[in-house]
């Protein structure tokens, strides 16, 4: 019998490293993510229906009149959605599906999809969060300080989920997160 897959959120700061542990991750735990559609243009090195599936601003609003997507957001005046068949379909198979969107996306998948997980990525401190932001050389301090100001709000809201992970060792922090979902699909399948 195919074993039921779940849906896990992954949130926290710019900077916090939620790439590098999904991505390590990835090389010893089998996940599945989801290709977003946006409305943005395309970039040269980026091929449609692969990277993203990229929509017309017209397409994607029908698309939300239609309930196609599980979450969506205006970002930087451009539409990023998550279709709600392809998350359904993953699971489905039994996959562990990893969505990584931010506070408001995942408080409003759980709404929809109440057996989610939800995990947030928590800094060590402010400190070591500005040094990570600094030391990726891709932004101003003056961004960086913008940043920092928006993970304060951020991690105000980690209360709501379900699971915390301080990425104070990032071996610590993947063995965790593995932890985590090896205990949720047991859950699922239980």
């Amino acid at each position: 019998m195919l074993s039921k897959g779940i849906l896990v959120i992954v949130s926290g700061p710019s900077g916090v490293g939620k790439d590098t542990i999904l991505d390590k991750l990835e090389e010893t735990y089998p996940l599945s993510r989801c290709r977003t559609s946006c409305t943005r243009s395309k970039r040269e090195w980026e091929t449609d229906g692969v990277d993203y599936d990229f929509l017309t601003k017209e397409d994607f609003k029908k698309k939300i009149e239609e309930n196609y997507f599980i979450e969506y957001a205006n970002v930087h005046d451009n539409w990023y959605g998550t279709p709600k068949k392809s998350v359904e379909d993953l699971i489905n198979k039994g996959e562990t599906v990893i969505l990584k969107i931010d506070v408001q996306g995942a408080v409003n998948v759980k709404k929809s999809m109440p057996d989610s997980v939800l995990i947030f990525i928590l800094p060590p401190d402010t400190d070591t969060l500005k040094e990570r932001l600094l030391g990726r050389n891709s932004e101003s301090e003056e961004t960086a300080n913008l940043r920092l100001k928006n993970a304060t709000d951020e991690i105000n809201q980690s209360g709501k989920y379900d699971y915390q992970i301080i990425n104070d060792n990032l071996d610590d922090a993947i063995n965790e997160l593995r932890t985590i979902l090896i205990r949720e699909k047991g859950k699922a399948n239980g």
